[in-house]
């Protein structure tokens, strides 16, 4: 009689060397045929190769517009309730000198995609292979012409009787209102370049204290250790979740803090001549607020009185609502996304803030 272990790899041989043997590699698959690369390989580059014969006119690119884009964007491409507005915050001197001043001054309520577009070749490959949102890649060579064409006639680029082609694409592309936008002189392209982002320090005398967000307790562990559940690659590592959190903060005391910092404000605000009022009103519109604001109505947004309104009695309101200026935010008056304000300092931001929680006078 064979041993038990002597059995087990008699049997182990013969499986490796039958039925379970691995086929080679080269027998998996098939090379892809012509026709399979070229449906996938549809990209358009910036120095337009890859771009298909064809052409499309601007009355074309109006009726499909209407027919399968205006749903989402609007009739003239300026609506903002389903995705960010394509058309807008341009003018014919940004066509003439290739760089749109609304995104040096920062006093448009909202970029757009003509302002921000340097490559004619991004718009067409986008529509090209994204565009209807509902039926991807369904669109001709010549619809997509069209569009494209349409687009740029509602931005003033072209006239309403020109035919966009693949003979004077390049040509129209030196039109774009933001041809010259696109820099290499910063941190993305160049280890030596200038950063994007220019951190200034949001508050002074900090506490050796941070505080910070974190899995409440009842759902710490809830779906076992998080450790245990991360890959050991790339720069993320899950906490050991079987551990019990530290504490990171006081809570009275940050609340304590908060409620002081809302009633220095409105303290602020109360004495504050009608001089310094004018010139936050002043701040405000020339950073666009009143575009989307009205201090009793409202416009796009909220009004500046629904705003105090909702945050009365808030001891955060201060440092939330100076953040909302400052970088932007969506979701607590609905879809409709407020855009960040970059060129506004953390003491303007602050400025506004009090002012509109304070009322607007």
């Amino acid at each position: 009689m064979f041993s038990f272990p002597r059995l087990v790899l008699i049997v182990s041989a013969l499986l490796a060397n039958t039925a379970f043997a691995a086929p080679p590699a080269q027998s998996i698959g098939r090379p892809a045929t012509r026709a399979e690369i070229k449906a996938w390989d549809i990209d358009v580059r910036p120095d337009f190769r890859g771009l298909p014969k064809g052409s499309g006119t601007v009355a074309k690119g109006q009726d499909v517009w209407e027919a399968k884009c205006a749903a989402c964007h609007g009739i003239f491409g300026e609506s903002n309730e389903v995705f960010t507005p394509i058309v807008g915050g341009t003018t014919k001197k940004d066509i003439d000198t290739g760089r749109v001043a609304g995104l040096i001054s920062g006093k448009e309520a909202q970029r757009t995609t003509l302002m921000k577009l340097s490559s004619l070749s991004t718009l067409w490959d986008y529509i090209n292979r994204a565009m209807p949102w509902t039926a991807p890649k369904t669109l001709t060579t010549e619809e997509v012409y069209a569009v494209t064409a349409y687009i740029l006639h509602l931005g003033d680029v072209l006239p309403v009787d020109f035919t966009l082609s693949d003979g004077n694409i390049a040509d129209v592309e030196k039109r774009l209102p933001n041809r010259n936008g696109m820099t290499r002189d910063h941190g993305l392209w160049s280890a030596k370049g200038k950063g994007d982002v220019l951190a200034i320090a949001c508050i002074a005398n900090c506490t050796p204290q941070i505080v910070t967000s974190g899995l409440p307790d009842f759902a710490r562990n809830a779906h076992g250790n998080l450790a245990a559940q991360q890959r050991l690659v790339g720069p993320t590592r899950g906490i050991d979740s079987t551990q019990a959190a530290p504490t990171v903060y006081d809570s009275d005391r940050v609340k304590t803090l908060a409620q002081s910092a809302f009633q220095a404000s409105r303290a602020a605000a109360t004495s504050s001549s009608a001089s310094d009022f004018a010139a936050v009103k002043k701040l405000a519109n020339d950073s666009a607020c009143m575009g989307c604001h009205g201090a009793a109505q409202r416009i796009v947004g909220p009004s500046f009185a629904e705003i105090a309104q909702k945050y009365q009695g808030n001891a955060k309101a201060p440092e939330l609502l100076t953040g909302k200026i400052k970088n932007g935010g969506s979701g607590v008056w609905g879809a409709t996304p407020m855009p960040p304000s970059a060129q506004l300092s953390a003491s303007q931001a602050q400025q506004l803030a009090t002012w509109v929680l304070a009322g607007a006078p």
